[in-house]
Formats: C-alpha cells, structure tokens, sequence
C-alpha cells in the first residue's frame, strides 16, 4: 500500500494535482487495503506532496490503526464534528490550487472539504487513481482468479438449483450460499433472468417459477478477499427450440470473435466491434444493446469500457469482461460473460466453466 500511495504521489505530481481526497469508496480500498464504512460521517485520505493524513470518525480510529498502522490519522469525536478536524488537516497538508476528489464521494463530505479549498480548481481522482487501477499487480491477478474461482462455485451451485418450478429467487439464493460457502465477504449481486424477464438485461431476481421451455440467464458476482467476481452462465429447462439454441451459439461465437480479438494494442471499441458483427452478421444486432464489456479490477465496472468508439489500447495486465447478449423483448435472453485477464499474446479466462448450455 506504501508503494501505492507513492505512485499516486508521483501521478499527482505530472497532473498538477496539489491535493488527493479519498472518502470510503473503492478508491480508498485500493490505495489502503481498507475502506471503513461508509456512513454520514465525514471520513476521507488527504494525500498531499510529502504527507497524507487519514481524517477518520473516532469510533473508527482503532480499526483504522490496525489496518493501516503506517498512516498517519487525524480523529474526530460526533459531540465535535468533522469540521475542525478536516480544516487542521488541509492545512497541515498547505494550500492546494488543484484537488483531485473520488468520483463516489458523498456530496455533504465534498461540500465541507470544498469549505477549507474554496480557491482550487476541482477534478476526480480518475486522473489520479484511475490510470494505476487499469494495470493488475501479481498480487491482484492472483486476488481476482481466487475471486473468480468462487464465482464458479457459486454458479454451479445456481445451475444445479434451476429445475421446472423452482423460483428465481430460490436459484438466486443458492448463488449467494455458493458464495458464502467459498469464504465471500459480499455477495454483490445475483440475477436469475427466466423465460421472458431474460430479456431484460439488468433483470432483479423474482418470485416467478422456471417453466418448461423456459431459458435461464443467471448473472451473479460476489466480493473475495476485497475483489469481485462477475460470471453470466445459461440453463434451460428441457431441451430448446431451435431458435433459442441458434441465439445461445451466435452468442458463445461472438463471445469467441471478442477474445480473439482481446490483444495487446487493441483498440476497445474494436474488440467491441468484433463481438457485435457476429451478432449483426446473424440478424440480430437490434437485439444487442449494452457495450461488449467492462474492466474489473477493485470495482465491479471500471474502466477500461469495451464499447463502440473508445479508442484507449488494452495493455497486459489490464483485466475485463467480455459478455455479449441478445434480448429478445417478451421472449428470451442468452448472455454469456467471461472475465479475462490480459496477456503479453493473448486474453486468458479466468473461469474454468464452459459455457455450454444446461439442460434441465
């Protein structure tokens, strides 16, 4: 974490930035390890050029000083306030003429800071943090396909659950227990899409049973170790027509055309691209209507974005979903995701999943 708050350091030196506040977010995680909740009380990392100080709620401050034992902290009581605390510490740090602030920081937490830097010119951390988070250390790699092990778990234990009668929720519920199971601090998010909810891409799990010709769209992520998952696998219940199965192979194809694609030097928007003429080529490019994927790393959805018209080069080390989907409106939805980590000559998988179809 030493080493990460010097990079920033070095990074806000060639962007001219004088002063880095980090309130509990993700941001925060990944330059301490640790994040403490998040709640109405003004907490934040002020990292200046030489010193940052950790402005933390007393009632967090042992917590605070176990975590991060080599960060200075600077403590506050409720009966006090956040004010004066936050004030010594901007000062102690000089007066900055550019701030960089994360881009989740609450509005009451922004609204006080900008109090004691109301002359400096304001801009998100992004240009600070972001461009460190794009790149994965050994460390993380080793962290996300620990992670993304779980989610494997958590889905076979989604896929082995959907049977004829059984409710979305209950399918959604063996995930999480998957998850748990697998040492998960958090279950993020567990969405069982059947029959016609499968074509709502961000469908909520419901209390509606799977029924025979039903196709099933399980997308879920859990949080292992301070890193997320993300995983889309698909069921059916009974064998499927001819026309679910045509879809549920255009998309592992376009899936195949996106890896393919996924090189060092790359474009985004061409990996995107590669997935989405697959789809089109087959008829159904008006079915497929989100970016092909997103980037992975301390966040569930960070960059780099792999969409039409984002020009940025992927790099090893760079980790990102690839997930094409078709959506047939009051039918059906096949999505299939993989999340893959960049290499010097290829993307490589980190589920050990197939992506077959699941008869149930």
């Amino acid at each position: 974490m030493t080493d990460r708050i010097a990079r920033a350091r070095s990074a806000m030196s060639s962007k001219g930035v004088d002063l880095l506040a980090v309130a509990p977010s993700d941001d925060l995680r990944y330059l301490l390890g640790f994040s403490p909740t998040a709640d109405e009380r003004p907490c934040m990392l002020l990292v200046g050029a030489d010193r940052e100080l950790f402005v933390v709620p007393s009632l967090n401050a042992e917590q605070a000083r176990a975590a991060v034992p080599d960060v200075e902290l600077s403590t506050w009581a409720d009966e006090e306030g956040a004010d004066s605390a936050l004030g010594a510490a901007v000062a102690a740090l000089g007066r900055p003429r550019r701030v960089a602030v994360d881009a989740t920081m609450r509005a009451d937490f922004l609204l006080l800071l900008r109090r004691f830097v109301a002359d400096a010119e304001l801009t998100t951390a992004a240009v600070v943090v972001g461009e460190l988070r794009l790149r994965k250390d050994a460390a993380e790699l080793e962290a996300l396909g620990a992670s993304a092990r779980s989610a494997d778990t958590a889905m076979e234990a989604a896929l082995a659950a959907c049977a004829a009668g059984a409710r979305e929720l209950v399918i959604a519920e063996a995930a999480a227990s998957g998850f748990r199971r697998a040492g998960c601090e958090d279950v993020l998010f567990t969405s069982v899409a059947s029959g016609p909810n499968g074509g709502f891409p961000h469908h909520h799990s419901s209390a509606r049973e799977l029924q025979p010709g039903d196709g099933v769209t399980i997308d879920i992520g859990g949080r292992l170790a301070g890193y997320p998952s993300d995983l889309t696998r698909t069921a059916h219940v009974g064998e499927p027509s001819e026309r679910y199965a045509q879809v549920h192979a255009v998309v592992e194809e376009a899936v195949q055309a996106g890896l393919a694609a996924a090189r060092p030097g790359a474009t985004c928007g061409s990996v995107d691209l590669a997935a989405r003429e697959v789809i089109a080529a087959a008829g159904f490019g008006d079915y497929f209507v989100h970016r092909t994927g997103h980037g992975l790393g301390v966040s569930g959805h960070e960059p780099p974005w792999i969409m039409a018209g984002d020009e940025r080069r992927l790099e090893p080390g760079m980790v990102f979903s690839i997930e094409p989907g078709i959506y047939v409106p009051n039918e059906f939805g096949v999505r299939l995701e993989e999340i893959v980590v960049l290499e010097e000559h290829r993307a490589r998988i980190l589920s050990t999943l197939p992506r077959n179809l699941t008869i149930v």
